[in-house]
């Protein structure tokens, strides 16, 4: 099923569950998708950004060519704010009450391990995320709030893991085993690129 949150004229926001891909892949197995499936009922959507197969929560789709570029300059602006939550091992700063940090690491993909990605300093792309930490489940696991600042591909997976506090349910990057990857992204904050009209959309987080 198709979660839906908000449509208007020029886009359409839904929610996508973990473990379903945004878009195609490469081969038959790998047709069915967010976006395939979103396709039977709204056959003009074009694409405009992805989430990882694992992650959940907000996307956000162009009804039209015109939407798909502003959309798209947006994302490629860093206008369009976008917040995740996570549930962590342990704090990413040096001790708990580092509350709030921000993480600047350059990475790249890693060539015999695809679709992993690993700091390099030297060949690597600039991703910055800034993160709160926002208390301890009775589980023992961490809740943080993440604000990626740039949008490489599993910038946030490496940049916890890159502190030795990998997100709960990331087997890639050697998170604790779970159901699921405990990453949803939950805040969406866009401006509509015909009318201009401030946009903000939140998810409720299911972990």
């Amino acid at each position: 099923m198709n979660t839906v949150l908000k449509l208007s004229d020029n886009w359409l926001i839904t929610e996508k569950p973990a473990g379903l891909l945004s878009v195609p892949g490469k081969g038959p197995d790998k047709a069915d998708c967010h976006y395939s499936r979103l396709l039977s009922e709204y056959p003009e959507l074009l694409v405009v950004h992805r989430l990882d197969q694992a992650t959940s929560g907000l996307m956000i789709w162009a009804r039209n060519k015109e939407s798909q570029r502003g959309l798209s300059r947006q994302f490629e602006e860093r206008k369009i704010h976008k917040e995740y939550e996570a549930l962590i091992s342990a704090p990413p700063g040096k001790s708990p009450e580092n509350v709030e940090g921000e993480i600047r690491l350059y990475q790249r993909l890693d060539i015999e391990n695809r679709p992993m990605q690993i700091v390099d300093d030297e060949r690597g792309k600039l991703s910055i995320t800034r993160w709160k930490l926002l208390g301890r489940e009775d589980s023992g696991f961490w809740r943080i709030r993440l604000y990626p600042e740039t949008g490489r591909t599993h910038q946030l997976r490496l940049h916890m893991a890159s502190c030795g506090t990998a997100i709960l349910g990331d087997r890639l990057y050697g998170g604790a085993a779970a159901e699921r990857l405990a990453l949803h992204a939950c805040v969406l904050n866009f401006s509509d690129p015909v009318t201009g009209e401030v946009v903000c959309i939140k998810s409720a987080v299911p972990f």
